[in-house]
């Protein structure tokens, strides 16, 4: 039975989506085709009429997790810049976001995975982490174009490497101690 244009849409939409959920749960290597095309409700079969390869699947899941974070970041904008960092600041630098990465950022799910695989995997998270940065860059105070970069690549770094520790180490308050910190230092 030959299957609709529109199917085959759906099809590769739903597994990307389950893609970004569960490649940021169980990293690039803890979860197998065959399981993701399950999860997704689909045959381990029809995963190479969407995609030539898992890293292909992954670039992509990747870049849809970012695109759906940058959307929400935008939608802070209109707020203002202090009221749109709060938001962005408060959303991710919490206890929700480290408890379940596979509902948070790509970046600190899968960066050290996606360092490790090809250039089409590494330029998802590029761009996706990019447009993330820019959206800081609007919001970030300073005297010049040069200053506000510079204050929002190291925010992002900060707040990057906050969840990474955070969902790290063993110790609770630790982890709790190190989310605040971030974010008590963060300008906005």
């Amino acid at each position: 039975m030959k299957v609709s244009r529109e199917q085959v849409a759906l099809n590769r939409e739903r597994i990307v989506e389950t893609a970004a959920r569960l490649f940021r749960e169980k990293g690039y290597d803890g979860i197998g085709v065959a399981d993701l095309m399950k999860s997704a409700g689909l045959t381990h079969g029809g995963f190479y009429g969407h995609f030539d390869s898992k890293e292909d699947l992954l670039a992509e899941a990747a870049a849809h997790a970012l695109r759906k974070s940058v959307e929400r970041w935008e939608g802070y904008l209109s707020a203002g810049p202090d009221v749109a960092l709060e938001k962005i600041y408060d959303g991710y630098l919490n206890e929700q976001h480290r408890d379940h990465p596979e509902l948070g950022c790509a970046v600190t799910a899968l960066g050290p995975d996606v360092a490790r695989l090809g250039p089409k995997a590494r330029h998802a998270m590029t761009e996706g982490a990019r447009s993330q940065m820019a959206i800081l860059e609007q919001l970030m105070p300073g005297a010049d174009a040069a200053e506000q970069r510079k204050q929002a690549l190291a925010n992002y770094a900060a707040m990057v490497g906050a969840i990474v520790l955070s969902r790290a180490v063993d110790d609770e308050a630790l982890s709790l101690e190190v989310l605040a910190a971030v974010k008590d230092t963060l300008p906005g």
